[in-house]
């Protein structure tokens, strides 16, 4: 079964201090918000699927705060063009040549804000930053800033006016996480609270990019032993042999695994890896990349869940 350990740092920490500003902003939210730290100093790209209203954006904006990031936010509408993303090349009539407009993807937090109300040729845009890390356009490539996080929100797709995310574009989060709605007493202390915007304009920084970049460093050099790998191994091996999903786990997702699983022992005051770290990261890092048999019904979380009762340790 999958841990949930509730971590808890050392007061004096950095760190400490992120989880506990945050926690003052997404009330009721522990593990969510230290899983969307765990994507960030993995590395990687962070979905969060939810409905309308349930602090998706708000938590985006948290996180460039807290590390001090230069942020955008880009509206995914279905009018939406690639140029509108990446940037594109404009004639000066003063100069009588092309010069290029960067898009606001040149951030290194982008908020792709309800990513899947575009079309898939818009959404497409991204797969070479998110990837990458660069952006060509007219023939030429050009870096992003470093660190760069995406962090995109997606509505149901139950829902009107919305396009299914691509296998080839779910591949590029790291993790996809849900809120959901609040419980009774974090519910109460939002309604009787001041506004959430207001408090973000309120805070300062915690950590400097120079700070974030030394523990993302840190989680990379995270220990990961043989017996360790074996584990993460007999998992993707399941998820292709048992017959209990569509399609199994790619080796990316078990580079993955490991990434998130670096980062959450990190947080965890760890230098190894243990199985509990895999345990816990593991639903939102495979969620989105289990496809589910038909008879199994479409629970991707459940798929997730089963997916560790049925390898045990080694």
């Amino acid at each position: 079964m999958a841990t949930r350990n509730v971590l808890q740092p050392h007061p004096s920490t950095p760190l400490a201090r992120v989880f506990r500003q945050g926690e003052a902003v997404i009330l009721g939210k522990q593990h969510q918000l230290r899983l969307a730290v765990t994507c960030l100093l993995a590395g990687g790209h962070l979905l969060i699927e939810d409905l309308p209203g349930v602090g998706k954006t708000t938590l985006a904006h948290l996180l460039s705060t807290l590390f001090g990031l230069q942020f955008q936010r880009v509206q995914f509408t279905s009018d939406l063009l690639p140029a509108d993303i990446t940037g594109a090349s404009v004639f000066e009539r003063e100069s009588g040549t092309f010069s290029f407009h960067p898009g606001p993807v040149f951030t290194q937090l982008l908020l792709a804000d309800e990513v899947n109300r575009a079309t898939p040729k818009t959404q497409s845009a991204l797969l070479e930053a998110m990837e990458e890390r660069q952006v060509t356009v007219d023939g030429r490539t050009r870096p992003l800033p470093e660190p760069f996080f995406v962090v995109a929100t997606q509505n149901p797709v139950s829902q009107l006016g919305t396009f299914d995310l691509p296998e080839s574009q779910l591949d590029r989060f790291l993790m996809r996480i849900h809120l959901g709605f609040p419980d009774r007493e974090a519910e109460h202390e939002l309604l009787r609270g001041r506004d959430r915007r207001q408090l973000l304009a309120e805070m300062e920084p915690v950590l400097d990019l120079e700070q974030l970049q030394d523990l993302q460093r840190q989680a990379q050099d995270v220990f990961v032993s043989e017996a360790l790998i074996d584990y993460v191994q007999a998992l993707l091996a399941h998820t292709r042999s048992s017959g209990d999903y569509g399609t199994g786990l790619s080796p990316r997702a078990g580079l993955a695994l490991l990434r998130a699983g670096r980062a959450w022992a990190l947080l965890n005051g760890r230098s190894a890896v243990l199985p509990e770290d895999i345990q816990a990261v593991l639903p939102p890092v495979a969620s989105h990349r289990l496809a589910v048999s038909v008879g199994n019904g479409d629970d991707r979380k459940a798929a997730a869940d089963h997916l560790l009762a049925a390898v045990p340790v080694p």
